[in-house]
């Protein structure tokens, strides 16, 4: 019995199966090659992606290349300038770099209306930048002592930027590190590379120069901006406070680009945006130096919250020019509150800024002078409003019912006075929609009154925004 149930099995198992049971099988089978051949796609896929990122992450590290800091400028600190940095000025933080950041308006004579100074503590990851406002007093032999007047006064280029590295380490007790020239269009394209910047217009802006062939018209309120439009934001300039109120706006501007080019998908743009700094850019600093600093920054773990914008403390300051005829803005530094803000944000050495080493200048009475005690332009205190007497203690004279303010700039020719000749194209730094404005009144008329009282500085260090 048990032989023959084992035989009925046997046969049982070689019976042929219905249609349907073999198109089942079938099915199956197929199903299961194909999740193999999917299974094996993935796998070639996911080696041929981690060949690729680790192709792209080797080119990445052989490309990038860390910056060398320069030598300092043979013979700083020789006495050669009284505001020059003496002697040495001891050791570096680790991996601490300095920037000057420099804005060219080549549409409105190509002076240096945007000044920065940055820090870029990697250790720590902190972004730390500082606007110097463009009518800054300098200690300059010519009459017009505003420092976005030094760039073009030396011509420009090489000698240009070595003038305003001494007189900005005049202000801040060294000379940065690396030096970038933008022209201001670089900012548009910088912008269109990124595929906008969203940010939030602080006010209606109109402003058209057919000369320029110049037309600014952004509406209040937040919204993308392309590079066109972000353009038409870093030229405008009339704000309620002047040119402190630009600068407010152009440190909002710019921080909203750190935080688009802070983001990892902006990687992929990165020919684009090399592409911008090579055309519009002129630096010490290669694109491997700069790619360096981007991967600090974007893997390094650079937040937002580290990235903060000061202004230089200041004093507004008026002076009389006999070149211009009527009474030119500056704004002076207020030492204290400088020398605190680069000790805590932006001095790149262990040891704390000596304010012995600096050349800041300052108008009290109407009388120019210098923290280091020379004046590079030794007759400003001599020259006064055209028909305006002094007295021989070196006070305003009454006579003619003239107001002759003591220590106002004038006579911009060495007759006299020894002033050197002022800078060429545009010394004031004027902007070009101010083009025109302030013209003088005739000779023959008495100097103007100067402006009223301006209000007093905020004592406070300021806050980083």
């Amino acid at each position: 019995m048990q032989g023959k149930r084992v035989a009925a099995e046997d046969k049982g198992k070689g019976a042929p199966k219905s249609a349907a049971e073999r198109e089942a099988a079938l099915r199956e089978e197929k199903r299961a090659r194909r999740k193999k051949i999917a299974y094996r796609s993935l796998v070639a896929l996911l080696a041929l992606l981690l060949a690729l990122l680790i192709g792209v992450a080797a080119w990445w590290k052989v490309f990038i290349q860390r910056p060398i800091l320069p030598d300092p400028p043979a013979g700083q600190g020789a006495g050669e300038n009284p505001g020059a940095i003496a002697g040495d000025l001891g050791s570096r933080k680790k991996e601490f770099f300095t920037f000057l950041v420099i804005g060219r308006d080549t549409g409105g004579g190509g002076n240096t209306d945007t000044i920065l100074l940055a820090a870029y503590d990697i250790p720590n990851q902190k972004l730390n930048m500082m606007s110097i406002p463009r009518d800054t007093m300098v200690n300059v032999p010519w009459e017009i002592k505003r420092i976005n007047s030094v760039y073009n006064y030396y011509g420009g280029k090489e000698e240009g930027i070595q003038a305003l590295d001494e007189e900005v380490s005049q202000l801040v007790g060294f000379i940065p590190d690396f030096q970038l020239v933008l022209e201001w269009k670089a900012v548009g394209e910088l912008v269109d590379a990124l595929g906008g910047v969203s940010f939030d217009v602080p006010q209606n802006m109109y402003y058209r120069d057919p000369t320029q062939n110049l037309t600014i018209n952004l509406k209040k309120g937040k919204q993308v901006l392309s590079g066109d439009l972000a353009m038409q934001l870093v030229r405008y300039r009339s704000y309620p406070s002047g040119d402190l109120g630009r600068i407010e706006v152009q440190q909002a501007f710019l921080k909203e680009v750190v935080r688009a080019c802070l983001k990892i998908e902006n990687m992929t743009k990165v020919n684009a945006l090399i592409k911008v700094f090579k055309e519009n850019v002129t630096t010490n600093l290669n694109v491997n130096e700069l790619a360096w600093f981007a991967d600090k920054a974007i893997f390094g773990g650079l937040r937002m919250e580290n990235v903060n914008f000061f202004t230089m403390p200041n004093s507004p300051a008026s002076i009389w020019s006999n070149t211009y005829r009527n009474y030119q803005s500056y704004v002076v530094p207020l030492e204290a509150e400088l020398v605190e803000l680069v000790n805590r944000y932006l001095n790149p050495y262990q040891e704390a800024l000596d304010p012995s080493a600096l050349d800041i200048m300052s108008v009290t009475g109407g009388v120019i002078s210098s923290s280091t005690g020379k004046l590079e332009d030794p007759a400003v205190n001599s020259r006064k409003p055209s028909g305006a007497g002094r007295s021989e203690t070196g006070q305003p004279a009454e006579n003619k019912g003239e107001t002759a303010q003591s220590g106002q700039t004038g006579g911009g020719t060495a007759e006299g006075g020894g002033a050197a000749e002022p800078p060429q194209g545009d010394p004031q730094g004027s902007p070009p929609e101010e083009a025109g404005q302030g013209e003088a009144p005739p000779p023959t008329e008495p100097a103007p009154e100067p402006p009223a009282e301006m209000p007093a500085p905020s004592e406070a260090l300021p806050e980083a925004s």
